[in-house]
């Protein structure tokens, strides 16, 4: 019996941790792989809860939980982002950082799956607060991290400021400067050029792929973008560059739509001035369900996980759906878009744009020496474009889904570092 099935039969809930391990047991099952191997795989090799204590402006004081979780270090040193959001629990930080682990080993990046996330609507709480949160947590998590265990990232709720916070207070506590320790710093603190965007770029490079390989070209070609955050933002606008019609888009706090293509520079310029999609004069009010259920060629869901699910799969009418966010489709939901003949290409490569630019900084920063913006931009279409042709020839030749394929490499490459390297003692 799967933990999925367990799950489901108590009557909760699948979540994320469910579906990154029933992902995993699939293909643990294709490779031939006993309980033993299985059982390794699934479980974090180390992880660690916190509380952080804040001291408000007003001198009220209040706590937090946060947590890492390291899922794997077989193929080196741990990497994932860190997320501030009211919805953070423990389970979900485990599933991301085994997604993070397959996708690395996917992106041929040497690192590990790692994660973190504190229980916190950043939007509630000034900037000198969310340094303090900042700083205590990372000061808490410091015996973990560091540029050769565990090298946190930007991610939901969190941007290049929070990084340089964790960077300097991890510093201070070593004494020297140790630019090494996270991505997704400023530029002016040893941060990456392309990285703001690189998870974006990622995405509309295997997106155009994947709709070549459907007959689609980009010109005339309509989309929809769920999530106008770091990934959907960038997504939107490069999809528009290239000729792409995005006629769909949402936020947290609404949607707005327009079939004869949205004016995205508009749009953008809109959410600096008001914070959300909400009340575009561009564009028409829409639902969140619309915008996932538009008639498009392409559909990018980039927001949070599990917002495709087996209610509205069989309403999804885009040709593809590449995945912007980490686990936005259940695999109920895969089984269904499966079935109806559309093209999912899994987070663990679409949303890989982050990780690869990432690793880029992290070797800037090792090497003290930076690349130019061109040499980021075409270093990480190779990587994408290359896991893509990977990923599309493994799935054709063993007939299976996109997201199937894809993990099986991924977790095959992993399992050979482990079984290389052996047990200890």
């Amino acid at each position: 019996m799967s933990i999925t099935s367990e799950v489901s039969e108590a009557g909760v809930t699948p979540g994320p941790l469910d579906d990154a391990r029933s992902q995993l047991r699939e293909a643990a099952t294709i490779l031939g792989y006993d309980d033993g191997v299985y059982n390794v795989l699934a479980t974090p090799r180390r992880e660690l809860t916190v509380s952080i204590p804040l001291r408000r402006d007003n001198g009220d004081i209040e706590l937090f939980i946060g947590h890492r979780v390291q899922h794997n270090l077989s193929r080196g040193p741990a990497k994932g982002g860190l997320r501030y959001s009211p919805d953070v629990t423990l389970d979900e930080v485990r599933a991301l950082a085994m997604w993070m682990t397959w996708k690395c080993a996917l992106l041929d990046v040497p690192y590990g799956g790692a994660k973190g996330g504190v229980r916190i609507d950043p939007r509630q709480y000034s900037t000198a607060e969310l340094e303090r949160v900042t700083r205590r947590y990372t000061s808490e998590i410091s015996p973990m991290i560091g540029p050769g265990h565990d090298i946190p990232a930007p991610d939901i709720g969190t941007d290049e400021n929070t990084m340089a916070w964790m960077m300097d207070t991890y510093s201070v506590q070593k004494g020297h400067t140790v630019l090494g320790v996270t991505t997704g710093k400023p530029v002016s603190l040893g941060g990456s050029l392309g990285r703001a965007t690189a998870t974006s770029r990622g995405v509309v490079h295997v997106a155009l792929a994947a709709m070549r390989s459907v007959g689609i070209t980009a010109d005339g070609s309509t989309a929809a973008v769920q999530g106008f955050g770091k990934v959907g933002r960038h997504a939107a606008r490069f999809l528009h560059d290239e000729g792409v019609r995005v006629i769909a888009v949402s936020d947290q706090y609404g949607a707005v739509g327009d079939a004869r293509g949205l004016d995205i520079a508009a749009l953008e310029q809109h959410v600096d001035d008001t914070g959300s999609v909400v009340k575009f004069t561009g564009g028409v009010e829409m639902s969140h369900d619309d915008v996932l259920e538009s008639d498009v060629d392409l559909l990018v869901p980039a927001a949070v996980e599990g917002v495709i699910h087996a209610g509205n799969a069989p309403r999804i009418r885009a040709r593809v759906v590449v995945e912007g966010a980490n686990g936005p489709t259940t695999p109920e939901a895969d089984l269904v878009l499966n079935d109806a003949g559309r093209l999912v290409v899994p987070d663990i490569l679409a949303n890989a744009g982050g990780v690869i630019v990432s690793y880029f900084e992290w070797v800037q920063a090792n090497q003290a020496y930076w690349w130019r913006a061109d040499e980021v931009e075409s270093r990480l279409a190779e990587r994408m474009l290359t896991a893509w042709d990977e990923v599309s020839a493994h799935a054709a030749a063993l007939n299976l889904p996109l997201r199937t394929a894809a993990t099986c490499l991924a977790v095959q490459r992993v399992a050979q570092a482990a079984q290389l390297r052996g047990l200890y003692p």
